[in-house]
């Protein structure tokens, strides 16, 4: 076989994903308020994307379809009035952009908000009147936009400046450093006596002046000393207390008997104990416990109705996207070179595929959502006990889309019903097999089953992994009793001994 140089034609398919399409499958995936993060880096971005209005929908089409607007056109020498109201185009010389008489103006932030609200109240003038259109007739929210509480340490840096100074304070500021959330210190006093080079009893007394510093029980190195700090402040801080805090493991594991012994109390003062430890706070720290969690803001609105459930995407955080066409055409009617066209071209062609993509994804989060409420609509009429299992596997088949897209639409996103707000994801759900051998039982129904159970169990008869057992196959749900410790401890329920001790101290302390 001689060897040379020769041309082959071969086919081949292959699966190419375009860059467009990789976004609109990124754009799936991402809340409401992540589009809206990435729609205004969009706006900057591309300068033919405008933030429409609702009045906007009037006069642009929403479907994402690219119109040809005709625009009047206007020449650079028409200078006077009485010409342009001859050839109707008085209204493109209107010198501000504002409408008098509907009194709509631009929001330039909480200080417009301030002196619409002052306005509205005559604070600014004799006369009073509504507050201005688009804020719902509220008080401005001067809580938006105050500065943030102090954490633990700062709150005991303030407090350190005021009681200490010198190598004092510079002791007090490395201790403080070490405290955590809860308000405990993690530091080692002997090591960090020899990195500052300083005695270790000078560290001890300077922590003892921190321990005296607001909450109660801060930089204790330990639960015991966190709660005699609190017992000392509330001047219960004697010999038998001092017993009890240090065998603490006792209490936990219910040792009443032994403790008293070890304390030299009766059954009465050792209640009046318990009773006083439970009022003290275990973890000071948390009060100062950092950053507010950020409230869930829903993607969907489930509400009943007579024909059955209406299903709406939360348009308040969705922003609205308009192409703004006739920029488009004062750009493209100028002299360009060929770069500057087809970087136009991109511009435009970019701004209709966002705008056709964020209509198509709102589509099929309404088409999934749907799904969802028709296959679990037991649910929202009677709660999370006649939660069915559901697969993302089911919803796919039954709306013909693939499962990987399902999975997307359901990632990170809420849906706020009369019942409360839920993750999409809580809908799909395991089961388990139905004792009558037809269907199966949410996983989160037996749950809720369980929860019930123990909720409602007698102090005196605490029902035991195998009781409950029992008692959901008496239900029609056959489980096993490790599924019932798995779903128990899954939920933060302790087993029956340690549910036992605990209402037992729970009585003595009432």
């Amino acid at each position: 076989m001689a060897l040379g140089p020769r041309l082959d034609l071969r086919q081949s398919q292959s699966l190419v994903m375009t860059p467009q399409l990789q976004q609109a499958i990124k754009l799936l995936a991402l809340s409401n308020l992540e589009i809206e993060a990435f729609v205004a880096g969009e706006l900057e971005k591309n300068p033919l994307l405008d933030a429409g209005s609702a009045e906007d929908d009037r006069f642009t089409p929403t479907d994402g379809v690219d119109r040809q607007v005709e625009q009047p056109a206007l020449s650079a020498d028409i200078g006077e009035a009485d010409t342009l109201i001859g050839q109707g185009l008085g209204e493109a010389d209107s010198p501000l952009d504002v409408d008098h008489s509907a009194e709509t103006f631009i929001d330039d932030g909480p200080g417009d908000r301030m002196a619409a609200q002052a306005i509205g109240t005559g604070a600014l003038g004799s006369g009073g009147g509504d507050m201005l259109p688009g804020h719902g007739g509220e008080a401005p929210d001067f809580d938006s936009f105050a500065n943030p509480e102090p954490g633990l340490q700062e709150h005991l840096m303030e407090q350190a400046g005021s009681h200490l100074s010198g190598m004092d304070l510079l002791i007090a500021t490395q201790l403080i450093g070490q405290i955590g959330e809860a308000g405990y210190l993690e530091a080692n006093l002997l090591e960090t006596a020899h990195a500052l080079g300083v005695p270790l009893h000078d560290v001890e007394r300077v922590l003892d002046v921190i321990q005296s510093f607001d909450p109660t029980g801060v930089g204790a190195r330990s639960l015991s000393e966190c709660l005699a700090l609190q017992a000392k402040e509330a001047d219960r801080y004697d010999p038998c207390m001092a017993k009890l805090l240090a065998n603490l493991d006792l209490l936990a594991r219910g040792a009443l008997p032994q403790l008293r012994r070890i304390c030299g109390v009766d059954e009465e003062d050792m209640a009046d104990m318990i009773r006083e430890l439970r009022g003290y706070d275990p973890k000071p720290g948390l009060r100062f416990g950092g950053e507010r969690a950020a409230p869930v803001t829903p993607d969907l609105f489930v509400n009943p109705t007579k024909e059955g459930w209406a299903i709406e995407v939360n348009a308040a955080t969705l922003p609205r996207l308009l192409v703004n066409r006739s920029y488009y055409v004062e750009l493209s009617g100028g002299v360009q070179d060929k770069a500057a066209k087809s970087w136009l071209a991109d511009c435009l062609a970019s701004a209709n595929w966002l705008v056709k993509a964020l209509d198509q994804r709102q589509k099929t989060i309404i088409k999934v959502a749907s799904e969802i409420v028709r296959q679990q609509e037991d649910f929202f009429h009677k709660g999370v006990a006649y939660l069915k299992p559901l697969t993302l596997k089911a919803v796919a088949e039954a709306i013909e889309m693939h499962e990987s897209t399902v999975s997307r639409v359901t990632s990170n996103k809420y849906l706020s019903c009369p019942r409360g707000l839920y993750e999409l994801k809580y809908f799909f759900t395991s089961g388990v097999a139905a004792a009558d051998g037809d269907g199966a039982i949410s996983a989160e129904a037996v749950k809720s089953h369980i929860k019930a159970l123990i909720a409602t169990e007698d102090p005196h008869a605490i029902l035991s992994d195998d009781t409950l057992v029992d008692l959901l196959r008496a239900k029609g749900m056959d489980i096993a009793r490790r599924t019932v410790a798995k779903y128990r401890e899954s939920m933060g329920i302790g087993s029956s001994v340690q549910r036992r001790r605990q209402k037992a101290l729970q009585g003595k302390a009432a």
